[in-house]
């Protein structure tokens, strides 16, 4: 039927108006070329830059992986416990942990706990300041956020592109990739949390003649810390989920494995490997929320 109602219309109303193929064509090659151009003549430059991440990060992992289990164990057990304080949370990860070096993943789990690590401490040096800096201002506020639902949006896949071909195949690669696609939730919930923070509060600290450094990092900060900690809570989770992603360019642990279980069709290596993922996910999940609410609860005794 709706053939038949445009062959009594206009061809222009019934096939949507393109681009020439030439010009599209030619349009395409200028901007692939001008990026490769672009790899050719910078891409030694930002491989030197980033040489030092690339060795902080093979520092940790070696690090991870060579630290005999017991010693490990027994200091994540007891950061999860100073942070959560609940000793339901450090049970559950002590035994997840158990499980985990029971079915031979332990040293692939270090690898990728090295690589979160990695990319939520970047997550956090880069996204906090640019969030601040989002609180303090509505134009800075409103040119960031588009770039952002960007980042958030764009399939992860896409971001593969131009970092392969700037810096290879590798772990720095796949890191980039990373903390591109985990860094918004830290810049919106530092922006989100700073600008919540109660105006009596802030017209206090003037009142008592604070400067605007003392008034962020007296007052403000330590308010919107919950807010904060959440935004970190949420970084962790989307590196935990682009890690499987990032192992095609060259990253190890346990999307590595992820992604040989779905090439070979190994059901069971796939569902070990994701509940591994699965049980970092948990661990870093509820002792992030449980300092949050630590923090939460302190603040409204002292400022309730």
């Amino acid at each position: 039927m709706a053939r038949a109602l445009c062959d009594y219309l206009p061809q222009l109303l019934c096939e949507f108006p393109t681009l020439d193929e030439d010009f599209l064509r030619d349009l395409r090659k200028s901007v692939d070329g001008g990026f490769k151009s672009f790899v050719r003549t910078y891409g030694d430059q930002l491989d030197n830059a980033l040489e030092p991440l690339q060795w902080f990060l093979n520092w940790l992992q070696a690090l991870f992986v060579g630290a005999p289990w017991i010693v490990f164990l027994a200091l994540l057990t007891t950061l999860v416990y100073l942070a959560s304080r609940s000793l339901k949370i450090t049970l559950g990860t002590l035994l997840s942990m158990g499980v985990i070096g029971l079915v031979g993943l332990w040293e692939d789990t270090m690898v990728t706990l090295a690589m979160v690590t990695v990319c939520t401490l970047i997550s956090i040096v880069i996204g906090l300041p640019i969030g601040i800096l989002m609180a303090r201002s509505d134009r800075m506020q409103s040119s960031v956020n588009p770039v952002l639902d960007v980042m958030q949006t764009l399939p992860s896949f896409v971001y593969l592109i131009p970092v392969v071909m700037i810096f290879g195949i590798g772990k720095v690669p796949g890191l980039i990739a990373v903390v591109i696609y985990a860094v918004p939730p830290m810049i919106r919930l530092t922006n989100l949390g700073i600008r919540l923070v109660d105006r009596d509060v802030l017209e206090a600290a003037d009142a008592f003649g604070s400067s605007g450094f003392q008034k962020l990092f007296q007052v403000q900060l330590p308010l919107a810390l919950p807010t904060i900690m959440a935004g970190i809570n949420q970084t962790i989770m989307m590196a935990l989920a682009m890690v499987v992603v990032a192992s095609m360019i060259g990253v190890g642990g346990l999307g590595k494995n992820v992604l040989q279980a779905i090439t070979n069709q190994f059901f069971t290596i796939g569902l070990l490997n994701g509940f591994a993922l699965v049980v970092i996910a948990i661990i870093f999940d509820r002792t992030s929320q449980a300092y949050g609410r630590r923090l939460q609860k302190h603040t409204e005794r002292i400022h309730g």
